[in-house]
């Protein structure tokens, strides 16, 4: 169990308010996920062909992927021969120790902040995945860290969004530049850019439309975003951020691959992880792409938007077997 040992103290410097919002946000993943491998291991004991097909089963269920899972048991086949490890339960740490290592990656997962001027990031995303929340929650953020911040309703064609957006802008306390509904977004984008520069704003976060079943007239639209904001920012957007939504699981993965990488998406935010036993697509995710996931989104609270972790991320999934560690070493240290 020394994994365990090694991931709690990895995670130790970082603030307790930060490990129980990631704890509290994949809970229900938690129990989706850990407790049946868990269950599992006590139940067979043994390792053989039928434990490893159920435990098949359990990761393509917490939507791990079926490419990575195939791949993840042939790694831990060759682990058990290698390791000549014959009970179940000895496996846990070895599993925990492989998805960490399957969450982890060389690319930068912070934001790209501009530090000669305002920083641009741009939001792209179909409909309904939390776009204009997590618009708002990052408005919030910014905002307590004493930056000046400007949103822009650049999804004039949705009913309600530029209202919307107005209602986060009036929560977090920063104002919003808009234009009539069915205005041309690109018109929006210029008059945000003006009025950042205008008023000194030190990040100005753009709204975009999402009408994924319109994909040609959707990236001319975001192609002219960008030579708007490019020809008045030089080196802007310094971010383009794909929102997705974890509750639908392979299909947040679908839409990812089919407009992502072609749309200059330089993140990933995945929101209402908190809503889903299947966090395991962001294993998925950060194995079929070559995107950071730079947010995620672990609850309905202004704060609960959090950079993505990966050892919180699995620090918080695997809690209850942390505690399992320290129990048993503490039983040992007084036996």
């Amino acid at each position: 169990m020394s994994f365990f040992k090694k991931l709690k103290e990895s995670i130790s410097t970082k603030t307790e308010s930060v490990t129980n919002i990631f704890k509290d946000g994949l809970e229900k993943t938690r129990k989706g996920f850990v407790e049946k491998v868990s269950d599992l291991v006590i139940r067979r004991k043994k390792i053989d062909e039928e434990f490893y097909e159920e435990l098949e089963e359990i990761l393509i269920g917490a939507d791990v992927g079926v490419n990575t899972v195939m791949d993840l048991i042939d790694d831990l086949r060759a682990e058990v021969k290698k390791r000549k490890i014959q009970d179940a339960a000895e496996l846990q740490p070895v599993l925990s120790e492989k998805l960490t290592g399957l969450l982890r990656s060389e690319q930068n997962n912070s934001l790209n902040m501009n530090k000669d001027g305002i920083t641009v990031i741009l939001f792209v995303g179909v409909n309904g995945v939390g776009k204009t929340t997590t618009i708002g929650k990052l408005a919030h953020r910014f905002k307590n860290e004493g930056k000046k911040v400007l949103l822009a309703a650049g999804d004039t064609f949705r009913a309600g969004a530029i209202e919307q957006l107005e209602v986060w802008g009036q929560r977090a306390g920063v104002d919003v530049i808009k234009q009539q509904a069915g205005s041309d977004p690109a018109a929006v984008m210029f008059d945000a850019v003006q009025a950042a520069k205008q008023r000194g704003a030190d990040v100005l976060l753009c709204d975009t439309a999402g009408r994924l079943q319109n994909k040609t007239n959707l990236m001319e639209e975001l192609n002219k975003i960008f030579r708007v904001i490019q020809r008045e920012i030089p080196g802007a957007p310094h971010e383009v951020l794909m929102v997705l939504d974890a509750t639908t699981g392979q299909n947040a993965l679908s839409q990812a691959k089919l407009f992502g990488e072609k749309s200059g998406v330089t993140g990933l935010v995945l929101t209402k992880l908190d809503g889903t036993a299947k966090g395991g697509i962001v294993i998925a995710i950060r194995q079929e792409m070559d995107i950071p996931v730079k947010l995620v989104g672990l609850g309905e609270k202004a704060d609960d938007l959090q950079p993505f972790d990966s050892e919180q991320f699995v620090h918080a999934l695997f809690a209850g077997l942390i505690q399992e560690a320290e129990t048993e070493q503490a039983d040992s240290e007084v036996k």
